[in-house]
């Protein structure tokens, strides 16, 4: 367990819990620390899906300007690889992952956020990648991650202006997926992350193997990632599981063990 970020684990959902008062800045420390709770999270057989929350107030108002400001071009060169694979370390969690966002989630926050599978945000949420007004650009996945979520002119607008996202355009472009009450959010990601720890644990890591690799390649290399993946489910357990439990049963009623 880190200073400003712990791996919490009840019910087989497991919560990487950002706690740096007052803005949950991502320094360089918090980047480590987020690296090595999702790395856990990872390989924790009891955590079967993952919520990032920065808890009631804020998610996290983005990179720590004042341990940065005097960084040189030598130290960054660096410097952002960590950052990179900090984040990347979430987004390669082969669970299901959901952002809870209450508050700011910008720049390296709204950066974190695109880095899980679904995002449910208050409707008091602010997002975005402000770096221009620093005279930078996102660093830690903003510029790929963005496009891939709200396409690429709209994109372009968010980041060539800094301009912070309302909860409710963010729903509307597609840069969250659902939008509730502040103190709703966590209660929400809970419910929705509880559903997928009781499912077919290996389906739902192949399913998301299946779209992340697919779009990182062509639809031939895709469709091919897809039979892969599903040729291998009939290896598992719960495969036999849920098809008995369809014949007997009608769908929905199978109780999956996981393996």
């Amino acid at each position: 367990m880190g200073e400003f970020v712990r791996l919490e684990v009840e019910d087989g959902v497991g919560t990487i819990r950002l706690d740096r008062p007052p803005m949950n800045a991502l320094s360089s420390q918090v980047q480590q620390e987020i690296r090595e709770a999702a790395h856990d999270a990872s390989m924790r057989a009891d955590v079967r899906a993952v919520i990032v929350y920065g808890g009631p107030k804020v998610f996290a108002a983005g990179a720590d300007v004042k341990e940065m400001a005097d960084w040189s071009y030598q130290e960054m060169v660096g410097r952002s690889a960590a950052l990179q694979a900090s984040f990347t370390s979430v987004a390669r969690i082969p669970k299901p992952t959901i952002a809870a966002v209450t508050g700011y989630a910008l720049g390296g926050g709204c950066e974190l956020a695109m880095c899980c599978d679904m995002r449910i945000a208050g409707d008091n949420a602010k997002l975005g990648q402000p770096e221009i007004l620093l005279g930078i650009i996102p660093g830690a996945g903003g510029t790929q991650r963005l496009p891939r979520l709200v396409g690429p002119a709209r994109a372009k607008e968010l980041i060539f202006t800094g301009r912070f996202v309302g909860a409710e355009e963010a729903l509307h472009i597609g840069l969250i997926d659902r939008m509730v009450a502040p103190d709703d959010v966590y209660t929400e990601a809970v419910a929705l992350a509880r559903t997928f720890a009781t499912g077919p644990a290996y389906a739902l890591r192949a399913a998301k193997e299946a779209i992340d690799r697919g779009l990182e390649a062509d639809l031939d290399t895709g469709l091919e990632i897809e039979r892969v993946q599903f040729s291998a489910l009939f290896a598992t357990e719960d495969r036999a599981v849920g098809m008995t439990s369809f014949i007997e049963h009608g769908p929905g009623k199978a109780t999956f063990v996981g393996r």
